[in-house]
């Protein structure tokens, strides 16, 4: 795969560089921002809603172990085999393992961010397993040796164009075909042999529901369907915070999932698995893979609510105008700069930084997790480790030091404003960040404490 390791800033600028692409790709994310407006507001309890996700899920954060236990009962009772995974390596060595066993070198995947997380793909590979995934975005980056850059719209940073090309080259489509019916008609074409041809499959786990065993499976494609109804072995991975207590309360997830991820009223296909058919074997994967670490943390802990609908990405204004890959992990946008770094604060120190810290993000979020405040909280942790450039370190300290001192920050602000208008270009130079993109403001002529106290007779 193309692992991108570029920091934030410098892969955004990358991705800048088209700015007709930039306008295109904001202005799509921002569409099904709208759309996910749209489907809220016809539901007159929808804050209702979103405060039972919430209230659900900090139960269950509170009551992790009890509800794994449960649930692992329950499933070992109905017949499904259940793997526990310390990380990411122990997860791919138990499918690994499962697909040994059966003597297999081939397997169907839908999507799952988890096993992104994982790097499933490039592990098996290595082995000589052959894995395809069966998500039509999924398997559009596969072909491009990609990651994908939105954990719902998988390809959404390519055109239509980009994807017929990529059908030309690897199913051999008509060169310059951008008709989406007939570039998908392709995609059916060439998985339909996959399903019928692999002996095993695997999904993710949308909601595991401790009280019955069972779990769901949500997509709007029905691959991960027809994977598991024609395979021999359904592998299903998950991380151990999809646990809900019992299946009453599945009906505000699914009112709340699709809805903030797409604007539909609910996914198009809610698959639910309770135990193996006949001759069929189950096996579940439960993964913490530094999710204890995060439940650890007072700060984060929220974190581990999330339900990827993937809302926090549509609406913000950074991860519109930089790219899913800007963010080189498994899951991007703000929610994945607050979950990366406790997974390797060096590696992803740059993440929690590339946000405004506007709170959009939050005010979408179905399950009320506090998004920009933990980017906020997180951005103090990581200083406070030393995992911020010397430049950054240095700015922070100097701007600490003005702003803890009125006196100091009163002549700090006469002199940026005498430098700006007398000498402009100590300001409008290419080593200030903030000019290589915008026009500096006019000069003010005084300070708003300077015009409160004329004008209004203040200290």
């Amino acid at each position: 795969m193309n692992n991108i390791k570029q920091d934030h800033a410098s892969a955004s600028t990358e991705f800048n560089k088209d700015e007709a692409h930039v306008d295109w790709h904001d202005e799509t994310l921002w569409f099904v921002r709208s759309k996910r407006d749209k489907a809220v507001f016809q539901i007159p309890e929808w804050e209702q809603l979103r405060e039972a996700g919430s209230q659900i899920k900090n139960h269950v954060l509170s009551n992790m172990h009890d509800y794994l236990v449960e649930f692992e009962k329950k499933a070992t009772e109905n017949g499904i085999k259940i793997h526990w995974a310390a990380d990411g390596q122990e997860h791919n060595e138990i499918v690994y393992s499962i697909i040994k066993n059966e003597g297999v070198n081939r397997m169907v995947k839908s999507k799952s961010m988890l096993t992104e997380e994982c790097h499933l793909n490039e592990f098996l590979k290595e082995k000589g397993v052959e894995v395809i995934d069966s998500d039509l975005g999924e398997r559009i980056v596969q072909m491009r040796q990609e990651p994908p850059s939105h954990i719902v719209l998988p390809a959404i940073h390519l055109k239509r164009a980009e994807v017929g090309e990529t059908f030309h080259q690897h199913l051999g489509t008509e060169k310059g075909a951008t008709d989406p019916q007939y570039l998908t008609e392709a995609a059916r074409q060439h998985l339909r042999d996959t399903f019928l041809s692999r002996k095993v499959a695997l999904t993710g786990v949308n909601f595991a529901i401790a009280e019955t065993g069972g779990f769901v499976v949500c997509t709007n494609e029905g691959n991960a369907d027809m994977g598991v109804h024609l395979a021999d072995v359904h592998i299903a991975s998950m991380g151990f915070e999809k646990i809900i207590p019992k299946v009453e309360h599945l009906g505000v997830f699914l009112r709340l999932l699709a809805r903030s991820a797409t604007g539909q009223p609910i996914t198009t296909f809610s698959s639910h698995f309770h135990k193996p058919r006949a001759g069929q074997k189950m096996h579940i994967i439960i993964v913490d893979n530094g999710r204890t670490k995060q439940l650890g943390r007072p700060d984060f802990r929220n974190s581990l609510k999330c339900i990827r609908c993937a809302a926090c990405f549509n609406t913000c204004p950074v991860y519109r105008r930089s790219g899913g890959h800007s963010y080189h992990t498994a899951i991007a946008g703000p929610i994945g700069s607050i979950l990366a770094p406790n997974l390797d604060m060096a590696r992803n120190a740059d993440l929690p930084f590339a946000s405004t810290l506007c709170g959009s993000c939050s005010n979408v979020c179905p399950v009320k997790i506090d998004i920009h405040e933990q980017l906020y909280k997180w951005r103090q942790v990581l200083v406070q480790e030393g995992h911020v450039s010397s430049v950054k370190s240095l700015g922070i300290k100097s701007m600490s030091t003005i702003l803890s001192s009125p006196s100091f920050y009163r002549t700090a602000g006469k002199l940026g404003r005498f430098l700006m208008k007398n000498s402009p270009f100590m300001t409008n130079n290419n080593l200030n960040v903030w000019y290589q993109h915008r026009d500096m403001p006019d000069v003010p002529k005084e300070s708003f404490r300077e015009w409160f106290i004329r004008e209004k007779g203040g200290k």
